[in-house]
């Protein structure tokens, strides 16, 4: 080894250090490629002494075979593989179980197992569709944590052992220091050629310890080239100083490090060769440069030999490549030729039988080492979907997760003060409403628009100015394409458009494309806020839009220098602020199968039965939603299908999500005393028993309160029916108060409510009787004690600052009603089917806003409540409610009189972990300091911050009768609740 070099190696593992340490999932240094280790294997030796000359020839040479195409193409490479015995296949476009078979097939034919090769630098998915995308190598260039990159070339080498193939024709190593670099670019992972050297050996050292052979490409460096080399031979003019210390840096390292494969790239390296040859065609390159200066000694493949920048005057360059070095060839183009080439070549003393013979048992080393002494052909059943387990899909969400560089912030992320804002999504370069302006209305109140690439000038001059009435853009930038030519494929439109926006708007930018096409946006730097998010799928769009309102921390560094705006490993933090995200079941642990079977099963169990027309189901675990289900339709008439953006009556899940949040604020300011008198806080109890009666036993049912009372009974008749001087079929100036569709009430008749609340007679002795009345006081008071209507308050202090806009009283005036849920066809009161005013008669006379009843909304927006409950008051960068109040009111207040529940929320039957499934209230593995509630109309919303499990169930079990009780009698909710428990037992 040259001195020249023991001081680049040294100068990598200075710069480097050791793999060791850096995370829990490094893949591990074996410093030699472990398949050398089996040159003398019994089974190699074997098969080296049953070849002929022409078979150990051929045993170096890999064709390409398209399963695209039809049986004929599949024909001519099996007679191919019979009469020439090729040493591999590369396989190229088809789809998953086409090409498993086509490879058993090839396999089946031919004597010594075939050495299965593909392109796979972002999984099989490069070649094979219908299977699992991984990031491209600049995206996973910006990751800092090396965790998931090792996970990625793990799973990628799990997936391809399923195919039955053995060989990764990846990761490219290359150092892009060119932005206008035509063919390599994106897929390198960088111009730092340190964070290319890791990520590299991350990804090949984990996919090699999971068996699968990485190759490393495209040596000597193809990263500072302006020309194709599937068109012509690039040239790379820098000197060997620069190249040591550069180009060929990472494949040093990799060396270093045991990478059992590197491929050698078709280029012009007149610093290495001056002869102008192909550098893998180059001895001085192959043998002198990687072999001898380098001391590699694994097992290295040509690049592509059907490319224009490897062809040679006499069109033998398998053998030139053999002769060069090279232990294998691939994409060889005329097999027939390139043997008859070798084999007269060796008979004019051009290479020797000794050189033939040594490759090819290097050859046989790696099919040794990959398994193939053992060969079983691949197993097709079910393999499209083991190919995109949600495992799979965990590891693609975390590295683009991780991916994500915030290259701006002026304090406008993570978006949040929601109750101040008024936001507009834009796609620049689409248009259709996209997956990412859909997953920002899961977060907040947003109105979408679109502008496709080449929109007109009048087009973009009405959308500036309807811009103009919000105070928040969000913009993606989409349609970029992954090559420099023609700008990135941006038009003029998407350039000015987005400068225009920025000039004149609080906007914020997310990049969906390469990172070098930012520099043809001028002004993108001046936006307020700026994500590069590196790709455009619908994944990373989804993602995107959760990082911006702060469902997890943000790390990603630029892996290249773009311009002067934005330099390599630009990046700022951002951290997560306690907003929901939303994933799939496996990245908490929970297996997506068995969860769905069983959900399903209970749901469509009361579909069956007549409990509901339709329900929906939410789970989140940790912060995170990891289930939303719809299932049925809104009626039995099957016509509407339940859909997450249905809105429902929540019934009694009002209690703890409309005046308790006022209430627990109020306690948390000191103006409501839990252990005052309530006549305190309403003072037409005073001179009565109950102004006496402490809050605290008022807010856990235990203050002696009677149940409920039927208040519309009151304003019967005589005979029975409703009394024209209380109700009226149409508004009037007093009878304004709307109670249905078709029904109003006297403004004088709420007077008559709290009399009789206040004149009610007291059950004898103080004991857990679930009851309302007080509900239909606690707006007023509410009101009164923070001078501000209870509607307009609960609103402005919660649910905008949530981003949970759905919930309301009297929905009807905010919705259309065909995205309301239906309740009952109410024929004793009200004469209508119920949809959009509240089910709840007591609510209903009070005009459809009460403490018991009368809030609509979303699960999603439900969900966001009651996280905020689960994460002690804290939820999207606020704290809304202290830590200590939230525990307060969680707790059970009266445990010795046999009393479950806490302030307002309802807790667990007392010893409730001790009951069979049926008489268990809620899950049996709810822990005691879980809480929530239920509702009449078949609702239930359930927080364990033991689990960290929410658990929502919307239904309208009521329909079209509140005489169905099946939901209870078939315990759907409590089942339900207990399989989310029960899915976390490994």
């Amino acid at each position: 080894m040259h001195l020249h070099f023991k001081f680049i190696s040294a100068l990598c593992i200075l710069l480097l250090g050791t793999v060791s340490g850096l995370n829990s999932m490094e893949p591990p240094v074996s410093r030699e490629p472990p398949f050398l280790l089996l040159l003398n294997d019994q089974w190699v030796n074997m098969q080296m002494e049953g070849m002929s000359l022409d078979e150990k020839i051929a045993q170096l040479m890999m064709v390409a075979v398209f399963p695209r195409q039809n049986e004929a193409s599949k024909n001519s490479v099996i007679e191919e593989i019979e009469k020439y015995k090729p040493g591999g296949i590369l396989v190229m476009q088809g789809t998953p179980v086409k090409t498993a078979r086509w490879i058993n097939e090839f396999q089946e034919k031919s004597v010594v197992p075939l050495l299965v090769a593909i392109d796979g630098e972002w999984g099989l998915s490069m070649r094979i569709d219908s299977t699992m995308r991984y990031p491209y190598a600049q995206t996973i260039g910006a990751i800092q944590d090396s965790t998931y990159i090792c996970q990625m070339g793990r799973d990628i080498a799990l997936q391809m052992k399923q195919m039955g193939i053995h060989v990764n024709f990846a990761p490219v190593a290359d150092v892009n220091t060119n932005s206008q670099n035509p063919v390599i670019n994106f897929r390198s992972f960088g111009e730092d050629k340190i964070n290319v050297s890791k990520k590299a050996w991350y990804l090949s050292g984990c996919m090699q310890h999971a068996g699968v052979v990485p190759v490393a490409k495209h040596f000597p460096g193809h990263g500072d080239t302006e020309t194709d080399s599937h068109k012509e031979l690039p040239v790379i003019l820098h000197p060997k100083e620069r190249i040591d210390v550069v180009e060929s840096f990472p494949f040093r390292y990799l060396a270093d490090q045991g990478i059992s494969g590197i491929m050698s790239a078709h280029l012009d390296v007149p610093a290495l060769d001056p002869s102008g040859t192909p550098s893998s065609l180059s001895k001085k390159i192959i043998d002198g440069y990687l072999r001898e200066e380098i001391g590699y000694n694994g097992f290295v493949v040509t690049d592509a030999l059907n490319m224009k920048g490897v062809r040679t005057n006499k069109g033998n360059a398998e053998l030139e490549a053999l002769k060069a070095g090279n232990d294998m060839v691939e994409f060889v183009p005329d097999l027939q030729n390139a043997i008859v080439s070798v084999k007269q070549a060796l008979s004019s003393g051009e290479i020797t039988l000794g050189e033939i013979e040594s490759k090819c048992r290097r050859v046989l080393a790696l099919k040794r080492w990959a398994g193939l002494h053992l060969y079983k052909p691949a197993d097709t059943k079910n393999l499209t979907n083991r190919l995109n387990s949600p495992y799979y899909e965990v590891t693609a969400r975390k590295l683009i997760k991780s991916s994500f560089t915030v290259l701006a912030n002026q304090n406008v992320l993570p978006v949040q003060d929601l109750a101040n804002l008024k936001i507009a999504s834009v796609m620049i370069g689409d248009d259709r409403i996209s997956p990412f302006q859909k997953m920002l209305d899961k977060y907040a109140s947003v109105d979408h628009f679109v502008l496709g690439k080449e929109a007109s000038a009048r087009e973009m001059a009405h959308l500036r100015k309807t811009l103009d009435n919000y105070n928040l853009v969000i913009a993606g930038v989409v349609g970029i394409n992954l090559y420099p030519s023609g700008r990135y494929g941006t038009t003029e439109m998407q350039r000015n458009t987005l400068a225009d926006f920025i000039r004149d708007n609080n906007v914020v930018t997310v990049f969906f494309g390469n990172a070098y096409a930012m520099k043809h946006f001028e002004n993108i730097h001046r936006a307020k806020g700026l994500i590069l998010a590196y790709q455009n799928t619908p994944l990373v769009q989804e993602l995107a839009a959760q990082l911006l309102f702060g469902a997890f921390d943000a790390s990603g560094k630029l892996p290249v220098t773009i311009d002067k705006r934005f330099n390599l490993s630009d990046g700022l933090p951002l951290k997560k602020n306690g907003t929901l995200s939303y994933t799939i079941p496996e990245e908490v642990g929970i297996n997506s199968v068995w969860l769905s079977r069983r959900i399903d099963s209970l749901a469509n169990l009361g579909i069956g039965n007549k409990a509901y027309p339709g329900c929906q189901v939410l789970i989140a675990k940790d912060g995170n939603v990891v289930f939303h289900k719809c299932y049925g339709y809104h009626t039995y008439d099957n016509e509407q299908k339940v859909t997450q953006e249905n809105i429902y009556d929540l019934a009694s899940l009002t209690k703890v999500t409309g005046p308790l949040p006022a209430l627990m604020k109020l306690v948390d300011e000191g103006t409501v005393d839990l252990d005052a008198p309530f006549g305190n806080y309403w003072p037409a109890f005073k001179g009565t028993e109950k102004e006496k009666l402490p809050v605290r036993d008022v807010f856990a049912h235990q203050a002696r309160l009677p149940a409920w009372i039927p208040f519309w009974r009151m304003a019967l008749d005589d005979e029975g029916k409703l009394s024209h001087e209380v109700f009226s079929s149409h508004p009037t100036e007093h009878f304004n108060v709307r109670v249905s569709n078709h029904l109003y009430l006297n403004e004088n008749f709420k007077q008559a409510i709290l009399d009789t609340i206040r004149n009610a007679e007291l059950l004898p002795r103080r004991r857990y009787v679930y009851s309302d009345l007080s509900f239909h006081l606690y707006p007023e008071i509410i009101s009164t004690l923070t001078g501000t209507p209870y509607e307009k308050y609960i609103k402005s202090n919660f649910y905008r600052p949530l981003g949970a806009s759905s919930i309301t009283y009297k929905p009807y005036l905010h919705f259309p009603l065909g995205k309301i849920i239906p309740t009952e066809t109410d024929d004793f009161f009200r004469n209508e089917k119920l949809r959009g005013f509240v089910h709840d008669e007591g609510a209903a006379v009070l005009g459809g806003v009460s403490g018991n009843a009368g809030l609509f909304g979303t699960t999603n927006d439900l969900a966001k409540v009651f996280q905020m409950y689960l994460q002690k008051g804290y939820y999207g960068g606020k704290r809304f409610i202290s830590e200590e109040t939230i525990n307060e009111f969680t707790r059970i207040q009266f445990p010795e009189n046999k009393n479950r529940r806490g302030l307002v929320f309802d807790k667990p039957l007392i010893d409730n972990s001790k009951n069979s499934l049926k008489d268990a209230y809620p899950a049996v593995s709810a822990s005691k300091n879980s809480f929530g509630h239920t509702g009449y109309t078949g609702t239930m919303a359930w927080a364990d911050p033991d689990s960290g499990i929410l658990f929502i169930f919307m239904s309208n079990r009521v329909y079209p009768t509140r005489e169905n009780s099946t939901l209870y009698n078939l315990n759907i909710r409590t089942a339900m609740h207990q399989i989310v428990y029960d899915s976390l037992t490994p």
